[in-house]
């Protein structure tokens, strides 16, 4: 091979290097292109801690956050087989509507803490033990080192842990609070295409990822988890993409 061909291979292997994202720990995809293509990595890391909190105060807000956890639970113990840890310390989940987006009861363990400190003490031993594919938990205040404890062990045992910030007054924001999470998004709702009979169509959530290490925020209007855990892209909005996958935008309370 001469000295030009040499340096020309040389160069598209330097290229392909750079056009290729290099990963050393595994990854949860959400199979949409045009949220996995702003994620680092191509999706989210799984061995690691995500945050995730209502947009608004409202209660439809507060379900749209719940069931994008239940949607990524759902996937990765399909994938992995493993059950799912639901640990909280109120008791308000309806497990209808968790089965709706992928997670049944049959996958499901729950955990219900007396306070905020043993539902941590809880998440940490489920982890390090390594028996749930994934964690869920919902949590009101949290301090910048027990976020950096979980990210640990998360890391450590390779196990997603999902954590739902709950809102704590009207004016509260979950996020004023500084956090060693991996991503941190806001779920809104959003109105539903129209049907050309009388009905509810698919529900559709706004996502604004507020942060994410290695990457740029960004919002996304998608469909809601279907009944394997997984999103979608309106179609009438594929032509949008600068207008639904913009930067991200805080809305108020």
């Amino acid at each position: 091979m001469s000295v030009a061909a040499e340096s020309l291979t040389h160069t598209l292997v330097q290229l392909r290097t750079i056009a290729t994202p290099v990963t050393d720990h595994r990854i949860l995809p959400f199979g949409i292109c045009e949220l996995d293509g702003r994620l680092g990595g191509g999706g989210l890391r799984a061995g690691a801690l995500h945050e995730v909190a209502a947009l608004t105060c409202s209660l439809v807000d507060d379900a749209a956050a719940t069931l994008f956890l239940a949607g990524i639970a759902a996937r990765e113990a399909h994938a992995t087989g493993g059950p799912v840890l639901w640990a909280s310390c109120r008791n308000d989940l309806y497990a209808p509507g968790l089965e709706q987006a992928g997670l049944p009861s049959s996958a499901v363990i729950y955990a219900q803490p007396r306070d905020d400190a043993a539902l941590l003490a809880v998440i940490e031993d489920a982890v390090r033990d390594g028996t749930p594919a994934t964690v869920v938990a919902q949590a009101g205040k949290i301090s910048m080192v027990a976020t950096r404890r979980l990210q640990l062990v998360a890391a450590e045992a390779d196990i997603p842990v999902l954590l739902l910030r709950r809102r704590r007054s009207r004016e509260q924001d979950p996020f004023s609070d500084p956090s060693a999470a991996w991503t941190r998004w806001r779920i809104a709702s959003a109105p539903s295409a129209r049907l050309s009979v009388s009905g509810v169509g698919r529900a559709r959530w706004l996502l604004e990822l507020a942060r994410q290490r290695g990457g740029e925020p960004f919002s996304l209007t998608v469909e809601g988890c279907d009944e394997t855990g997984r999103l979608a892209v309106p179609a009438a909005l594929g032509h949008r993409a600068a207008e639904t996958a913009g930067p991200a935008r805080n809305v108020a309370a």
